[in-house]
């Protein structure tokens, strides 16, 4: 594999450097925080905050009820691993608007940095060309992120991103951590009336 060269406090912005029109769903920890540093903790991104393995089926739920929104999902590699047959299901639906982006840092960031799955042999972007996803993709270096955000924007959907990055924390940035207050304002956003 790839020596990862990116920071994941700086992939984000670069591959969605216009979040309108977008509704977030992240996984919990790291993937959270990053997604909350990128939209300002805003209406429009639902974080799983305590749901280990839920990012990717609540972003196919919203996908699919949603169809006139873009829906990207924000995810970790150990988060993914945790439900990893979702990746079927999301091929066999095939929503258009959703994009699925896994900060893959090959650790368990949360749990004192032992080496995870990734880190050795696993490889996420096999696994979700082998669960039938079309558009799949990975990258491991800053001079990759133009055409990974190209990528999302006009790689057929579902789409698929693996960001490999180096070990080290999150973006700092403290989110609502009140999950009925967060579920009220995303629901708000994702019927239009936030």
């Amino acid at each position: 594999m790839t020596q990862p060269m990116l920071d994941r406090r700086e992939i984000l912005p670069q591959l969605f450097p216009d979040t309108d029109g977008y509704l977030f769903i992240s996984g919990l920890a790291g993937p959270a925080r990053d997604a909350a540093a990128l939209t300002g903790d805003s209406e429009k991104l639902y974080t799983m905050a305590g749901t280990m393995g839920a990012a990717v089926c609540m972003g196919l739920g919203t996908a699919l009820s949603a169809p006139e929104s873009k829906v990207a999902v924000i995810t970790g590699d150990g988060e993914l691993l945790m439900n990893i047959g979702s990746l079927a299901t999301v091929a066999t639906m095939q929503p258009e608007n959703l994009s699925i982006v896994v900060i893959d840092n090959g650790c368990h960031g949360e749990t004192g940095g032992q080496p995870g799955h990734t880190a050795r042999k696993t490889d996420l972007a096999k696994m979700a060309e082998g669960a039938g996803i079309g558009s799949v993709r990975t990258v491991a270096s800053p001079d990759e992120l133009a055409d990974a955000a190209a990528f999302l924007q006009e790689a057929s959907g579902p789409r698929f991103l693996v960001t490999r990055v180096m070990q080290g924390p999150p973006s700092e940035f403290s989110r609502n951590l009140d999950p009925a207050a967060c579920r009220l304002r995303f629901r708000n956003a994702y019927l239009g009336t936030a």
